[in-house]
């Protein structure tokens, strides 16, 4: 993972959750994070659940 700071883009993502629009954008966002999820340390993977867990949140009002 050299040139990826992991926990800085899931800081990033955190900061930006609510001012994500549209479902294009929070699909590819959510991709983004889910990949992201698989190839981090275990110490990660606790930000990036709860980050899922917010996206797919914001993915499901999308369709309501």
């Amino acid at each position: 993972m050299q040139g990826i700071d992991p926990q800085g883009y899931l800081q990033q993502v955190a900061l930006q959750l609510e001012s994500l629009q549209g479902r294009a954008q929070i699909e590819t966002v959510l991709d983004e994070v889910e990949y992201l999820y698989e190839v981090i340390p275990p110490d990660f993977q606790d930000m990036a659940d709860v980050l899922i867990e917010r996206l797919r949140e914001r993915l499901a009002a999308c369709d309501e």
